[in-house]
């Protein structure tokens, strides 16, 4: 049985996965035309690459369709309940950095932190009728976070994309989501709460506890050692 290791299908994380196994002796490659994914893999035996989008890569990890899969650690955090129970860390990778943060509208002058954000969301609902949106697709996380920090009368809002104008569009009052630079969150009028930081985001290569591993299991040792890893207990 193969070892099978699930990466993300294109984009910058494909490209930085690649770079980060090649310059550790594994060459990995797209096979077939660019819409195919499929792939290949040199320098280890007994290895299959199964081209995913990062999004999927948490739920095939979870039911052991793959043995190792690279994603986004949020991704895996919010995806996966008791996360660390299906899935273990083999390696932070160092690139795909992104936090996942709270923001509000910049004209917000009195709301800077999770504190003044509960009493916003209060008198939000007192004068509204209706609890404070926040828009996000990181539905676990936020909802733990907040909750851990005591903001209450908000209610979370789906967004699968383009988060940071559901405020402008009326859609939501604030958004969770991910950002590296902040950029796109000051053009669209909007601050990160100075508390905010939920989680630090970036690729990881993790293994799944629930795979067949009792072929896979010589062929990780060997991966391991080519890659300089400790072995995890699976």
């Amino acid at each position: 049985m193969m070892l099978k290791i699930g990466v993300p299908s294109k984009g910058r994380l494909m490209e930085k996965t690649f770079d980060w196994f090649g310059a550790r002796g594994v060459t990995m490659r797209q096979t077939g035309a660019e819409r195919e994914y499929s792939g290949a893999v040199e320098g280890v035996e007994g290895v299959e690459l199964v081209m995913l989008s990062a999004g999927e890569i948490p739920r095939e990890l979870a039911a052991g369709r793959i043995h190792l899969g690279v994603t986004g650690s949020d991704l895996v955090r919010d995806k996966l309940a008791d996360w660390n129970l299906q899935v273990a860390e083999l390696a932070l990778l160092g690139f795909g950095h992104a936090d996942l943060i709270i923001a509000v509208p910049a004209v917000w002058i009195d709301v800077d932190t999770l504190d003044d954000l509960d009493a916003a969301a209060a008198a939000f609902r007192a004068k509204h009728g209706f609890r404070l949106r926040i828009a996000t697709k990181y539905h676990r996380l936020v909802r733990e976070f907040l909750t851990a920090n005591g903001v209450a009368d908000y209610q979370l809002v789906d967004s699968q994309g383009a988060t940071e104008g559901t405020v402008k569009n009326l859609t939501a009052e604030a958004i969770a989501d991910i950002t590296s630079t902040g950029e796109t969150l000051r053009a669209n009028h909007l601050k990160i709460l100075g508390d905010s930081v939920i989680h630090q985001s970036q690729a990881t290569l993790f293994a799944s506890r629930s795979a067949d591993w009792t072929v896979a299991d010589a062929t990780l040792a060997a991966l391991c050692d080519k890659l300089g890893l400790a072995r995890v207990k699976l």
